[in-house]
C-alpha cells in the first residue's frame, strides 16, 4: 500500500478540519461555490466525485465475473447483505431513532430529511474504498474485483427503485429524473468510461501499461477524495458547529447500522465456512457504503444545506474509522476461518 493510503484515516481527518475551519473563515466563497449548479448537480463537487471514481472504475475487471462461480458463496452472501438486509435496516433504524426516540429534539422536516440522507447511504453499497479494504485484510484481489463488478452492475438497475421505495415509504418525496441523473452521472458513466479505457489499455500478454496507468491516477483519485471532503465539511461547518447535538444524534443510528450489519456478515461468513481472504473482502463490501454517490444524490435532491446532505457527510465521517475498526477485527480472527 501506498503512503497515502497507509494513512488516509489522518489526510480524511486533516480535510475534515480544514474544510470545516475554511467554511467559516470563507463563507461568501462555499456560498458561491454552492451556487455552480446545474440541474440541481453541483459541478465543483460532481468534479471531484468523477476525479475520484473513475480511476477506481478503472480497476474494475469484468472478465473476473467468468469465475465467481467457482466461489459463489462469498457472493451470495454479499448479494444478500447488500440488496435484502442493509438498505431495509438503515432505513428501520432512521425511522426509529427519528420518528420515535429522538422525535422530541429534531422537527419532522428535518427528521425525514436525517432518514432520507441514511437511506442513500444504506441503498449504494462500497465500489471504490473497499479496494482498500481488501488489501488492508490480505483478501483475494480477483474475487473483490468480481464482488465489485457485480454489485457495480446491479446498482445500475437497483440503485434508483429501492432508494425511491424506501424514500417514498418514509413520506419523502422523490423526483424520480433527478434520482435517475444521478445514478447515470455517478455510477453509469463512469463505470462505462472505466470500463473502456481499460480495454484500451490492457493487453493480455501485457499489463504494464494498465498498471502505469493506475499508478499514475491513484494519487489524483486520492486528492479527489480529499477535496471532495472539504467542499462537503466546508458547506455543512457552520450546520456542524452550531447543531453538534445533530452530529450525534445521526452518528448513532449509523454506528449501530454499520457494527450490526458486519455482525451478520461476520457470522454468515463463518457459517459458511469461508476462507479468510474471501470472508474479510465479503464481509467489509456487505458493510461499508458508496459515500461518494450518496452525498452527490443527497445533494441533487435535497441541496447542499439540506439534512439529507448533512446525513450523508457524517456517514463520511463515521465511515474510514468504524471501517478501520472492522479491518482489525477481520484480521484479529483470521484463525477463526479455514485458510
Amino acid at each position: 500500500m501506498g503512503f497515502f493510503e497507509r494513512y488516509l484515516s489522518v489526510w480524511i481527518g486533516l480535510c475534515i478540519l480544514t474544510g470545516m475551519l475554511l467554511g467559516n473563515l470563507l463563507p461568501e466563497l462555499f456560498q458561491f461555490i454552492a451556487k455552480l449548479e446545474v440541474a440541481h448537480v453541483n459541478l465543483p463537487v460532481a468534479i471531484f466525485i468523477w476525479v475520484m471514481i473513475f480511476p477506481m472504475m478503472v480497476q474494475v475487471d469484468f472478465s473476473a465475473i467468468k469465475d465467481i462461480g467457482k466461489k459463489p458463496k462469498g457472493l451470495v452472501l454479499t448479494l444478500v447483505i447488500n440488496w435484502l438486509i442493509k438498505p431495509f435496516t438503515m432505513a428501520a433504524l432512521g425511522w426509529l431513532f427519528f420518528r420515535v426516540l429522538f422525535v422530541d429534539w429534531v422537527d419532522p422536516q428535518t427528521a425525514s430529511e436525517y432518514i432520507a440522507g441514511m437511506i442513500l447511504l444504506g441503498v449504494a453499497p462500497c465500489t471504490a474504498m473497499v479496494f482498500v479494504w481488501s488489501q488492508l485484510t490480505k483478501g483475494d484481489a480477483n474475487y473483490t474485483l468480481a464482488q465489485v463488478s457485480i454489485n457495480d452492475i446491479i446498482m445500475i438497475f437497483a440503485f434508483a427503485p429501492i432508494a425511491a421505495f424506501l424514500l417514498g415509504v418514509s413520506n419523502v418525496t422523490v423526483p424520480w429524473d433527478t434520482l435517475i441523473l444521478s445514478v447515470m452521472l455517478y455510477v453509469l458513466i463512469p463505470l462505462v468510461a472505466g470500463v473502456l479505457t481499460r480495454r484500451a489499455l490492457d493487453r493480455p500478454d501485457n499489463h504494464q501499461r494498465l498498471q502505469s496507468f493506475l499508478d499514475a491516477t491513484k494519487p489524483i483519485s486520492i486528492a479527489g477524495l480529499l477535496a471532495t471532503v472539504i467542499l462537503l465539511f466546508g458547506f455543512q461547518a457552520e450546520v456542524i458547529l452550531q447543531q453538534p447535538l445533530a452530529i450525534v444524534l445521526i452518528a448513532i443510528p449509523l454506528l449501530i447500522q454499520t457494527y450490526g450489519i458486519f455482525a451478520i456478515a461476520f457470522f454468515g461468513a463463518k457459517a459458511l465456512k469461508l476462507p479468510h481472504n474471501i470472508a474479510g473482502p465479503a464481509c467489509l463490501i456487505g458493510t461499508s457504503n458508496f459515500f461518494e454517490l450518496a452525498v452527490a444524490v443527497a445533494i441533487s435532491l435535497f441541496g447542499l444545506q439540506s439534512g439529507a446532505a448533512l446525513a450523508t457527510v457524517v456517514g463520511v465521517l463515521v465511515e474510514v474509522p468504524v471501517m478501520l475498526s472492522l479491518v482489525a477485527i477481520i484480521n484479529r480472527s483470521r484463525h477463526w476461518f479455514p485458510t
